[in-house]
């Protein structure tokens, strides 16, 4: 644990270097001392920062190298921040100068002159001193420490009985079922299971090793470390499939060779326990993936969803492994703790369930947990156990297994995503953490820096991606790769918690009032309690380096400006909050993440905050948007909620404006602001939501609207483009005129990537839509489907994602074909039935189809109940949902249109059945959503029937 630790500081050190190089001490003669301690820090601190990153990959350190490393990360924190409060307040003289003759006409003054020495000389003081004690106690290179322990925490798992595991059977027939499928392809085929740490994917693959091993002619299971020897991997697979006619100075190549050679006429299953790298299976792929064709094997088990993919590449396939359920994670928890009987003792049912819940299915984590349990019976001591679970699994001996699987996890990480973990540890456990805004958060605390070419949102996403890559954090609402936001597991966050909280990374406002903190300065501070107590937070010392401040309690008392060097404050959550609560926010001049809640207005001298960058304000009360936010110099990402109003000129003054969320168009007038968002050149994301006044404005007006949100495709660098209504109502939104899209002229080539129009139908599909080169994600209403529109859409080549809905079907049957990259198309049809037929060699790389619709009769299909989903080969998950009248004892014809519908489902679960790939398939039949919506052939069957049936006979059937 001891390199998380380092990792911080070096990562403190980065940007203070870049900082402190960058100061124009050389323009000012008067300066040249300052300018040599300024050398001197700069050059020693470089030394330093080389030293600590020779330690960050060990996992312990000597008692003389921590508290060196603990000096230097203050050390650290303290220059940067008496750099950039120097420099803003420099920046802050509200005149035309440059920053460098600010900076110069301030040194010129005896007094500012004296106080920059001065800082810089104690400075200088310190960082001599720590210098002087890493050469004194030699602190140069980690020596290695012998551990108590040093098992592979892997290992009891490949020895785990088959009566003792639970919920094991059904992954392990699944893959032994997606094997027997591929029984008849001789070419080696690679399945490989993906899931976090502590999930079971070892005890997993050993099952399914033993249960099929007897088959092939060799067999072997071999384990890869964090840090692969892969002399040691090859010499493992060659002592498993009987291979030892290889001297022990042969080298990669030679193995390799040798390998193959000898693998070449065997049928052979090889299981890959842990890998880590791409690199990795890149090298073992040589030995396996050769030209044999007698029907071999291969298992691989990773962490990391990049690594699957590669692994499984080529016709393979990818497990995903889930959590135990409830019932399984009872079965484990109680036959550890309690022996093989398994019973739980009455008194302490309660406090088991809820340790379960917080273990959350993890093998692992319920393992380690019931260790600590084991002969147990006191219900205060299960208690204590649950309340303090998170300091045991990273603290407690019993528990050392978790922390090292986790452990691996961590310190596989680069070093810049370590900070970038740890920082999730301010967020409440089962907390649904928003990307856009961690990533904002993380910029602001200067885990990110930019690259060119590369915007640093962009490179904040890709350590998003990379974290649920690598199962540390777990995605909401995924949709083929495209994830909005994410949640961290218990036991990861506990892990976090405590070396967050051990390295002085961040503090909870707990620990410093009942004295658990045992730094002197805090630099990230939570104030949360669950209580409807006020929490009071005296000025003090220890919390005037704080810079990121989340608070979740209610009604803290708490001056604002007891923390001058501020970065990111965030009051999202406070519903308590009131003006006088922000009062004296400007004086917070490094502050650059600002996120409010429930307050009326915004502070009238908020546009002070020159380095602002991001502002939340969409769950308070503000009605208009002040004008002093357009003095926001650095503001790029504004979110606001759907009621504020914008006054005119206002937007095309802020041109450092790149994220918008939501503008608000409450009438046609307020539309006219839409045409200035094309002068925003840095404006790459945008949400516009409409209202609700169609009822009772002139065609005219209309079109003037839609002319004005044509506007917003012209903007050449717009990435992201949502436009809604704001009902959800779709009969209310149906009566509305729909939008024409025939006016916008998007530029050519076009940027954007996701475009989402909903609850707001268009009338067509327009031609130019098939021009968008780089559309990545597709949502629309369309009044009616026609043949044009689907051939359209089908030829926009980088169309990954469609979502499709449509009110009044289609017109006449439509085959579909085209479509030839995308992966996941959801079509509902709130009308009537669909009458779409998936052409042979259509959406070749489909893996996710949803369907929704209702029919009544074979006519509402254009007399076929053929869809043609037996076509699309690479469909991996299929949802069906069939609206039928269920219960509608208003409706006529339920009983017979619910017989209809089921027809449909078993044509569709037949068409199912032969696709190679499909291993997940959900068919529902729901009620229709808003009363008797009819088309006219259920017009037709109703006018035809007796008027004893129409009036309800057979409603008491239904």
């Amino acid at each position: 644990m001891e390199a998380a630790l380092v990792t911080v500081s070096t990562g403190v050190m980065k940007p203070l270097l870049s900082k402190l190089f960058k100061l124009p001490l050389d323009e000012h003669r008067k300066l040249q001392g300052v300018r040599r301690d300024a050398k001197f820090i700069g050059d020693e601190l470089r030394s330093m920062k080389a030293a600590l990153e020779v330690l960050a990959d060990e996992e312990q350190l000597e008692p003389a190298m921590r508290i060196w490393r603990d000096d230097v990360r203050e050390l650290s924190y303290d220059m940067e921040d008496c750099i950039d409060v120097f420099v803003a307040h420099v920046d802050h003289e509200p005149d035309g100068r440059t920053m460098l003759k600010k900076f110069v006409d301030m040194l010129k003054k005896p007094k500012h002159r004296h106080q920059a020495a001065s800082e810089i000389g104690k400075l200088k003081a310190r960082v001599a001193e720590a210098s002087e004690r890493h050469k004194r106690y030699n602190i140069i290179r980690p020596t290695p420490c012998i551990s108590s322990c040093a098992i592979d925490p892997r290992l009891p798992a490949l020895y785990a009985e088959v009566d003792e595991l639970v919920g094991i059977d059904g992954p392990k027939d699944d893959i032994i079922d997606w094997f027997q499928w591929e029984a008849t392809s001789t070419q080696p085929q690679v399945l490989s299971i993906v899931g976090s740490g502590g999930l079971g994917k070892t005890t997993l693959a050993k099952q399914v090793y033993h249960a099929l091993e007897s088959q092939f002619s060799c067999a072997a299971f071999v384990s890869v470390s964090r840090n692969p020897d892969m002399r040691k991997i090859l010499r493992d697979i060659a002592q498993g499939v009987g291979f030892t006619d290889s001297p022990p100075d042969d080298d990669v190549q030679q193995l390799i060779s040798k390998l193959r050679q000898h693998l070449k006429n065997e049928r052979y299953f090889v299981v890959i326990d842990d890998v880590w790298s791409a690199d990795v299976w890149e090298t073992i792929r040589l030995v396996l993936l050769n030209n044999n064709n007698h029907g071999s094997r291969i298992i691989t088990t990773t962490r990391n969803t990049e690594v699957a993919s590669c692994c499984s590449s080529g016709g393979g396939h990818v497990y995903k492994m889930e959590p135990l359920t409830f019932d399984d994670s009872k079965r484990l928890f109680f036959r550890r703790t309690f022996g093989p009987e398994d019973l739980c003792h009455p008194h302490l049912e309660k406090v088991s369930n809820d340790i379960l819940r917080k273990c959350s299915g993890l093998p692992l984590a319920i393992i380690t947990v019931s260790s600590l349990l084991a002969d147990q019976h006191a219900e205060d001591e299960w208690k204590r156990v649950l309340a303090a679970i998170g300091s045991a699994l990273a603290k407690d001996s019993g528990a050392d297994k978790m922390t090292k699987i986790l452990s691996f996890s961590y310190f596989d990480l680069p070093h810049h995503l370590r900070a970038c973990l740890l920082y999730l540890s301010i967020f409440p456990e089962d907390s649904t953490i928003w990307k856009q805004h961690l990533i904002h958060m993380w910029v602001a605390e200067g885990f990110i820096h930019e690259k060119q070419g590369r915007s640093r949102y962009e490179i904040g996403e890709s350590y998003f991606n990379e974290l649920i890559n690598r199962s540390l954090i777990q995605p909401v609402g995924a949709t083929l790769g495209q994830v909005e936001s994410c949640q961290v597991h218990d036991i990861v966050l506990d892990f976090i918690t405590c070396i967050a909280a051990e390295v002085n990374f961040v503090t909870k406002f707990s620990d410093v009032e009942h004295g658990h903190n045992s730094y002197d300065r805090v630099r990230r501070l939570i104030i949360g309690n669950t209580s409807n107590e006020k929490v009071a937070i005296s000025t003090s010392p220890i919390l005037s380096h704080v810079r990121s401040l989340i608070i979740y309690a209610h009604d803290p008392q708490v001056s604002l400006l007891a923390f001058p060097v501020l970065r990111v404050l965030d009051l999202g959550k406070c519903w308590w909050l009131e003006e006088h609560h922000v009062a004296n926010i400007e004086k917070l001049l490094l502050l650059k993440y600002l996120s409010l809640a429930n307050v009326t207005l915004l502070p009238q001298k908020i546009g002070e905050l020159q380095y602002l960058e991001t502002l939340d304000i969409t769950n308070t009360r503000i009605l208009e948007m002040p004008l002093a936010v357009t003095s926001l110099q650095w503001l790029a990402s504004l979110n606001v909620h759907y009621h504020i109003r914008f006054t005119d000129g206002m937007i095309g003054k802020m041109q450092s404006l790149e994220e918008l969320e939501t503008f608000g168009v409450h009438s046609y007038e307020q539309g006219k602001p839409l045409e200035e968002f094309s002068q925003l050149t840095k404006m790459w994301r945008l949400k516009v939501q409409l209202g609700m006044f169609e009822l009772w404005e002139g065609p005219g007006q209309i079109e003037d609207l839609h002319g004005y949100l044509g506007t917003l495709v012209s903007s050449c660098n717009l990435r992201h483009l949502n436009i809604s209504k704001l009902s959800s109502n779709f009969l209310a939104v149906k009566t509305y005129f729909p939008l024409s899209l025939d006016s916008w002229c998007p530029t050519t080539p076009c940027s954007l990537q996701e475009l989402h129009i909903t609850y707001c139908f268009i009338d067509k599909v327009p031609n130019w839509m098939s021009l968008l080169c780089n559309l990545r994600e597709l949502e629309i209403y369309v009044a009616s489907v026609r043949p044009e529109d689907v051939r359209i859409l089908g030829s926009i080549p980088t169309l990954l994602i469609l979502k499709l809905k449509t009110f009044n079907g289609t017109d006449g049957r439509i085959l579909i074909h085209g479509f030839s990259n995308l992966k996941y198309f959801h079509l509902e049809l709130l009308y009537c039935g669909t009458s779409l037929e998936f052409e042979e060699g259509s959406m070749p790389r489909l893996e996710h189809l949803e369907l929704e619709f209702r029919v009544h009769q074979m006519d509402c299909l254009n007399g076929s109940p053929n869809f043609g989903i037996q076509h699309l080969s690479a469909l991996r998950k299929v949802e069906v949902c069939i609206l039928c009248n269920f219960g509608n004892r208003d409706n006529p014809l339920a009983g017979l249109e619910c017989c209809f519908g089921k027809f449909i489902g078993m044509i569709i679960e037949a068409d199912i059945e032969a696709l190679p790939n499909c291993s997940s398939f959900l068919l529902q039949y729901g009620n229709v959503p808003f009363g008797n919506v009819a088309c006219e052939h259920y017009t037709k069957i109703v006018s035809s029937l007796p008027e004893s049936v129409a009036f309800g006979h057979f409603s008491s059937s239904s």
